[in-house]
């Protein structure tokens, strides 16, 4: 055996403008490629069609054959990673291994697992910050303490952003591979999976797109916002590369790509939002948590159409338009009462895009409970929702063709009545 590097792909399947990848390439060392399936994680997936799963298939398979060109190819494993590393340096002399950073709490809980099983072994592991333009705490206030507020962080995200936070890495210019035989990918099958019905976004950027975002991003019957959100929740698109058209061509796009960090770093500084209401004041409410009412919510059977097109094509696709899911989280939230852990549960499991921290955080602004929440009387009237961003009823009449027929069920809930007793149980719950 001779010495190598191991760059570990997690959320970053690409070869372009790939920091840690950079890194890694430049270095003394070959480098071998890995990306490790997870168990941890696949095992908590009830369906085993995830559409998820076969999309970062389909990625490892592109990654792949791009590195046959270069003389390598993509070490795929599955398993505990801890585990999966402890074999690795059997079958290899690894002196490095570089990654880039996550920021959720069960892959910082795996890092420094893995971490220091390689110290151990005196071998270093090298993480850079790619996911994010800015991470942890590099945005805080004056005092150091983090920002909960999403305009002034967003302000100083401006100020403080350079063409260094910018900067281009040619990771796909370098060479320094370890040279292979080729190794063949698993299939979905051998990891317990089942092709999906789901159709994937394509990873081109539409720059065209992009520049009238701010004209079309309300309106879900359009093709108005960039579908790019799965490509930067798995990283087979640069962040930088987005933030360095934004700044070209649409500042409103750019201000949904700090959302992004924003979310990012109050998960970083608050890890127990991922199962605790951020404003404590409002751990009093008593929330009605039906589960008959929960169930007509999931497979869209309200009788609010705007609400019911938003669940069928979040069931079908695996993406739901980002006015509707505000939409959809305020019905669940403040007209059945149904605490928004179980609303941003159920998206975690069906969304293409999922992030915890974006996820947890668009469903406490919804519920009123979050950083930058959403006042807790604020509750969006899905019928003037309509009229605003689906007049004509383009949207709904795709995913709800029985509508106005006798197989469309009657409104679950009044909403005039649902919304005075969202009032009257936030009132009596906040502390």
């Amino acid at each position: 055996m001779h010495p190598i590097s191991i760059f570990w792909f997690r959320r970053d399947l690409r070869l372009e403008d790939n920091t840690a990848l950079y890194e890694a390439l430049r270095g003394e060392f070959p480098v071998q490629p890995i990306f490790i399936f997870d168990t941890n994680i696949l095992d908590t997936l009830d369906n085993r069609s995830d559409a998820r799963v076969n999309f970062i298939h389909q990625e490892i398979i592109r990654l792949n054959q791009e590195l046959l060109k270069r003389g390598t190819s993509l070490e795929v494993r599955v398993g505990n990673p801890l585990a999966v590393w402890k074999d690795l340096l059997m079958d290899y002399e690894v002196k490095m291994v570089y990654a880039n950073n996550d920021y959720e709490p069960y892959a910082r809980k795996r890092d420094k697992e893995v971490h220091d099983f390689l110290r151990s072994k005196d071998i270093s592991l090298k993480v850079k910050k790619d996911h994010v333009i800015f991470e942890k705490d590099e945005i805080a206030k004056e005092d150091g303490r983090p920002y909960t507020v999403y305009t002034p962080y967003s302000k100083k995200w401006k100020a403080q952003l350079t063409d260094l936070q910018l900067s281009f890495f040619p990771s796909n210019e370098l060479n320094n591979w370890n040279l292979t035989e080729p190794k063949s990918i698993l299939q979905l099958s051998d990891l317990g999976f089942k092709p999906t019905q789901i159709s994937f976004p394509e990873r081109d950027v539409n720059v065209d797109r992009i520049s009238k975002y701010h004209q079309t991003r309300d309106i879900p019957a359009l093709q108005g916002t960039s579908r790019l959100s799965v490509h930067l929740r798995f990283g087979t698109i640069s962040i930088r590369q987005l933030v360095r058209i934004a700044l070209k061509t649409n500042e409103k796009y750019l201000n949904e790509l700090i959302w992004r960090d924003f979310y990012q770093a109050i998960l970083w500084n608050f890890p127990r939002v991922v199962h605790e209401n951020f404003q404590k004041k409002y751990d009093g409410i008593e929330w009605r948590n039906s589960e008959e009412e929960f169930k007509k919510w999931t497979v869209g059977k309200t009788g609010y159409p705007i609400v019911d097109a938003g669940m069928r094509e979040l069931n079908a696709t695996g993406f739901m338009h980002n006015r509707i899911r505000m939409i959809v989280a305020s019905f669940l939230t403040k007209h059945l009462l149904i605490d928004w852990r179980w609303g941003e549960a159920y998206f975690a499991k069906k969304l293409l895009d999922f992030e915890l921290g974006s996820n947890n955080g668009g469903w406490q602004w919804a519920a009123g409970t979050g950083v930058d929440a959403a006042p807790y009387f604020r509750i969006f009237n899905p019928y003037t929702q309509t009229e605003k961003f689906d007049p004509n009823h383009q949207y709904i009449m795709k995913w709800i063709p029985e509508l106005n027929s006798p197989e469309y069920p009657e409104p679950m809930v009044d909403h005039k009545m649902a919304r005075q007793r969202a009032l009257n149980t936030y009132k009596a719950g906040i502390n």
